[in-house]
This record gives structure tokens, C-alpha cells and sequence, in this order.
């Protein structure tokens, strides 16, 4: 599991202006990642707008990262949902020999009980040939996965290894800290609590700011898993700013359009998501140029 101690990004998907996947750009924002210190790779999580590619499209974006990526990293797949046996279904029909893990999203939409997502990931880790990390975020699923619930998981199945917590919640994090199984990562899903997190004994992150600004941020999180707060803290209050632009209006518009200043992709997403206004993309930009 030491693979999954520091940085892993949440890799976009590249579109070009007609909407078309741009590979090319693809294959520079895995280079970028890999060049600047980024320790894993998070593919068709959320950020990669996965709900709005075709089986084909989302079978082309693995292989392309997969070939680009020619094992330097670590590799972690999105698969989740909010229908139980659609996912159990995705799992087993995958080829997943290329991955490491297995990054899965609580249900959405549906609001199961706690006993029903326990129900729900104990299925999951009963199929899965690869190391499972549960995704805990309450804003875009609309229930949260309580500390008991996590914990009781991470204790009844080994190859359930981690947990992203993105429920934006410090006191529910230091819980799952102080209460988890002593190999059971903590990791943040996050950008503005990583550091907090990772210096109270998280593992790190799994980032969206971190593509963006690779170096900076995987540094920052290196310095608090050895903990040194000095030089972690100065990298988290320089990169603030850019953590709040990213995410105010919507992601992965924002992250978007950061990586449009940076020259690595254009700034589209698909509907029903829109682009970031120019009024945000000013602001990016007079950021990176100040940075």
C-alpha cells in the first residue's frame, strides 16, 4: 500500500472544441504529472467526466494512459455507482491488469442507509481482484459515510485499503484517524484539507489542484508525511488562491482552465457542464503568471 502514500491526481479528461477526446493532450497532462513528482494516477474518477463518455471513449482514455503512463506510476480505476450489481457487472468484465487499485464512489442519488452502503462495498469486495479505496463525498452523493461505517468495512475486508474522504470535515476525518485499523489509509479528497490531514497521520491525497500545480503540491504533501509543518505550510498558503478558483464554478471546469493557462489542454467540458466564464479565467490567469 506504500504506493498510495502522497500524491494521486484525479486526471481530467482533454476535450477538443467539437467536444472529441484529445488524446494528445492527454498523453502531455500524464507526462506533466509524471515529470513533476506526482506519485499515482487516478483514472475515470469523477474528474475525468466518466458519466458523459461512452463505453468506447472511456475503453480508449484507459488504454491511452495506460500506453503513456508505461508503468512509471501507479495506476487507480474509477468504477462506482449507484446501482449495485451495474458495478459488480463493470468489475468483473474489466481488464484490470494495469491497475493497482480500484477507487469506488459511494452511491449517489439513491441515499442508502449506512447498513446499505456497508451492504453495498461488502459486494464489491467480494468480486474484486484488485485493492479497493472507498470515495466518501457527501456533497455530490448526498449521504455521507459515516466513521463507523468505514471502519467496520476496512475491518471486515482486507482488500478494502482506504478510504478518499472528501466530506469537507475535519472532525470526522481525525475520527477516522483515530479510530481506523493501524494499515488503513486515511487519504484526502480535499485539496484544502490535505495538509491539516496528512500532518494529523492521513496518507495524503488524491488531488484535483495537484495536476495543475504537480510540483508544488506533491512537495507539500512530502514535507507533512516527514512531518515538516514549516515547509509544508508556506506551499499550502501559496496555492490557496488557486484551490478556491478551481472549484468555484464547478470542477472540473476550473481545473480546466488552469490547465488551459498552463498550455497542457483546452478549457471544454461536456453538458451539462459548462466552461469556466472569463471573468474566473482572468483570475487563473493572472495566477499562474504571479505564481
Amino acid at each position: 500500500m506504500k504506493q498510495f502514500l502522497g500524491t494521486g491526481v484525479a486526471l481530467i479528461t482533454p476535450f477538443k472544441k467539437d467536444k472529441s477526446i484529445d488524446y494528445k493532450a492527454l498523453e502531455k497532462l500524464v507526462n506533466y504529472q509524471i515529470d513533476n513528482g506526482i506519485d499515482y494516477l487516478v483514472v475515470l474518477g469523477t474528474t475525468g467526466e466518466p458519466a458523459t463518455l461512452s463505453i468506447d471513449e472511456k475503453e480508449h482514455v484507459k488504454l491511452k494512459i495506460i500506453e503513456v503512463n508505461n508503468g512509471r506510476l501507479p495506476l487507480v480505476i474509477g468504477i462506482g455507482g449507484n446501482n449495485t450489481a451495474a458495478v459488480l457487472n463493470e468489475i468483473e468484465q474489466s481488464d484490470l491488469s494495469a491497475f493497482d487499485a480500484i477507487l469506488s464512489v459511494s452511491p449517489y442519488y439513491n441515499k442508502p442507509s449506512q447498513e446499505g452502503l456497508y451492504r453495498h462495498f461488502k459486494e464489491i469486495a467480494q468480486v474484486s481482484p484488485k485493492p479497493i479505496i472507498l470515495y466518501n463525498v457527501p456533497g455530490r452523493t448526498a449521504q455521507n459515510m459515516e466513521p463507523e461505517t468505514v471502519i467496520r468495512l476496512a475491518s471486515d475486508f482486507s482488500n478494502i485499503i482506504a478510504v478518499k474522504e472528501a466530506a469537507g470535515n475535519m472532525d470526522q476525518a481525525l475520527r477516522l484517524l483515530q479510530n481506523k485499523p493501524e494499515d488503513f489509509l486515511v487519504i484526502s479528497g480535499d485539496d484544502m484539507m490535505a495538509l491539516p490531514m496528512t500532518l494529523t497521520g492521513g496518507a495524503g491525497v488524491i488531488s484535483v489542484i495537484g495536476q495543475g500545480l504537480p510540483r508544488d503540491f506533491s512537495d507539500m504533501i512530502r514535507f507533512a508525511l516527514n512531518n515538516n509543518a514549516i515547509e509544508a505550510r508556506s506551499l499550502h498558503f501559496k496555492s490557496m488562491n488557486a484551490i478556491d478558483y478551481i472549484f468555484k464554478e464547478g470542477n472540473p471546469s476550473g481545473i480546466k482552465a488552469l490547465l488551459n493557462k498552463l498550455n497542457i489542454c483546452e478549457p471544454y467540458v461536456r453538458l451539462p457542464l459548462i466552461e469556466s466564464t472569463q471573468h474566473l479565467q482572468d483570475k487563473i490567469n493572472d495566477f499562474i503568471d504571479n505564481y
